[in-house]
């Protein structure tokens, strides 16, 4: 499992030019699931991320989480992470989760993540353009 973790201002996710989810504060989430991943990586990241501190204390020391800042997670799910250009210029991603099986995880994480803070979630599978105005900029990749 893979995730890219931006810390965001304002986010949205679109899909046909029509608005499926958006956030004012919070986190967006790019999630890539591989052919090992479990529940036991899921509830494990899902922890990770909602104990995270990026963000800015009242010393501007990030040393707060998104539970301490009450921001709200969007969450992209983005086979491409797994992409592998290793050798020529064409990504290959058979170390991607088939679909049908990626589906079920992403929707368990988002119903992990749901346990801690409110989580959006984009359109599995869907052309999505997704717009984020990343705070700081700060990005974690996180890997299991």
């Amino acid at each position: 499992m893979k995730v890219v973790v931006q810390r965001s201002k304002y986010s949205k996710v679109e899909v046909d030019g029509k608005l499926v989810n958006a956030i004012n504060s919070g986190l967006v989430l790019l999630v890539g699931f591989t052919q090992t991943d479990t529940e036991k990586e899921i509830v494990t990241m899902a922890r990770k991320i909602a104990n995270l501190r990026i963000f800015d204390d009242e010393n501007g020391v990030m040393n707060k989480s998104i539970l301490d800042v009450g921001g709200e997670i969007l969450s992209i799910s983005q086979f491409t992470l797994y992409g592998d250009a290793t050798k020529g210029n064409r990504p290959s991603y058979i170390k991607a989760l088939n679909g049908k099986e990626a589906i079920k995880l992403y929707e368990l994480f988002n119903k992990e993540l749901s346990k801690y803070v409110e989580t959006k979630p984009g359109i599995f599978g869907a052309d999505m353009q997704v717009s984020i105005h990343n705070d700081g900029p700060i990005t974690i990749i996180l890997e299991f």
